[in-house]
């Protein structure tokens, strides 16, 4: 007996076709059936700080203030945070002209207005001042020095002109630091190049992914850099697929971001029965480039036989990276040379460098192929990977490998999704 099982894909969905001896699970995140009014709940965040004094507090009259803002990759409800932060600001007495926001789009391409406008509110954009963060830009950047740990720190200036900075942001389960959210928002989300590669190799040099890990390496130095820059508040949200509210969090960096992974982890955090043949997952919401649908591969890569095969369903409809086109000439390499060349500098943008290491890895793992309108054979074929025109199509070449019988996992929102497995399954 078959039937149909919808994937999302951008704004809208392909539907596979599977026979019920095939399917092994389909993983979601938990879909939260009472979600609170979402104004509500920022409002509560608010007014209940952790680890510091409410907002209206925490200002002055003379309070110059920057907010770090996640761009249009992410669900973060912005246009509806920022402005209840800003009426929260005035009641501290703050004024308009003394508040910025800087898109913290880490090494993504710049918003453009009509973007920032559906992630902010026509209003806030011509009230305040808002700035695309450049990270190839060293007159925006000012030098702090260096870690403990030898990693350059290299902020936009505008934290050096502000009293106070907040950052907002969503936790997800996230590869590089286990979970986005926190100090993600300065590093890599306001800092220059040179900072966001050092953590990045720092984590593909360490395990094969980070995903799940709330305390890890790579939260220490993005920690340590959001200390350097000064940024010590964050307004973080958990959010339900369907990108509502489930619960916010406002306060210092370090714990409303730990109150908040409790929260990720019960939504994101998906148990599996354990691994399987084939892995089938969609991108979304991580759909724009592969820069955000590559992860995808990491729940993947946790749920897959070794020498299995995943397949990534995502649209791409900018393709592979706008702002870090170089990927193409050596991502299909092999992990070895990929980090060689990145040591003799070879491989000049390291955090392509960085990114195109983790994608070999999990090919040393598993077969992997794409079914993307965006990225057509030639392109996944460079990146180190396969490509299909349909999900059947790769399913087929699947199953010719590895027997009919092999069976299959689906991650409906797979760059999202953390695998709870039983065993304790270390990715090294």
């Amino acid at each position: 007996m078959g039937y149909g099982l919808d994937l999302p894909y951008g704004n809208g969905k392909l539907t596979i076709n599977f026979s019920a001896e095939d399917l092994v699970k389909v993983l979601s995140p938990l879909s939260i059936k009472e979600i609170p009014p979402m104004k509500e709940e920022i409002q509560e965040a608010l007014a209940n700080p952790i680890g510091c004094q409410t907002l209206s507090k925490i200002v002055s009259p003379t309070s110059k203030v920057v907010i770090l803002c996640d761009d249009n990759t992410r669900l973060t409800p912005a246009n509806l945070i920022v402005p209840i932060i800003l009426r929260e600001l005035a009641s501290g007495g703050v004024r308009k002209e003394n508040i910025k926001i800087l898109m913290a789009l880490g090494t993504h391409r710049p918003m453009t207005q009509e973007e920032l406008k559906q992630k902010l509110g026509d209003e806030i954009v011509e009230q305040v001042e808002v700035i695309n963060h450049d990270f190839r830009n060293p007159a925006v950047l000012y030098d702090f020095g260096l870690t403990e740990n030898g990693t350059p720190v290299k902020v936009n200036r505008l934290v050096l002109e502000a009293d106070i900075v907040i950052g907002i942001g969503s936790i997800v389960p996230h590869h590089i630091p286990g979970y986005s959210g926190g100090a993600k928002i300065v590093q890599p989300g306001i800092c220059g190049e040179d900072t966001t590669a050092a953590t990045h190799l720092l984590s593909v040099r360490t395990r094969r992914n980070m995903l799940g890990i709330v305390e890890n390496k790579v939260r220490e130095e993005m920690e340590a850099i959001a200390d350097k820059a000064g940024v010590k508040y964050v307004f973080n949200t958990v959010l339900d697929p369907r990108g509502r509210v489930v619960k916010a969090f406002f306060g210092d960096i370090r714990q409303a971001f730990r109150a908040g992974v409790e929260t990720s982890r019960r939504v994101y955090g998906i148990p599996a029965q354990g691994r399987t043949p084939i892995v089938v997952a969609s991108s979304y919401p991580c759909d724009l480039e592969f820069w955000q649908a590559h992860k995808t591969l990491y729940p993947c890569d946790m749920l897959v036989e070794e020498g299995g095969s995943i397949i990534i369903v995502t649209p791409c409809p900018e393709g592979v990276a706008v702002t870090h086109p170089e990927l193409l000439e050596f991502a299909g390499q092999s992990p070895e040379d990929i980090d060689a060349q990145i040591e003799e500098g070879i491989i000049k943008d390291k955090v392509a460098g960085a990114l195109a290491l983790a994608w070999a890895k999990v090919r040393q793992h598993a077969d992997v192929c794409l079914v993307s309108h965006g990225i057509g054979p030639e392109m996944a074929t460079k990146l180190g990977f396969k490509h299909a025109a349909i999900v059947e199509e790769a399913l087929d070449r699947a199953w010719a490998r590895l027997g009919k019988g092999a069976g299959v996992t689906v991650l409906t929102h797979g760059a999202d999704t953390l695998p709870l497995l039983p065993e304790d399954d270390n990715l090294q």
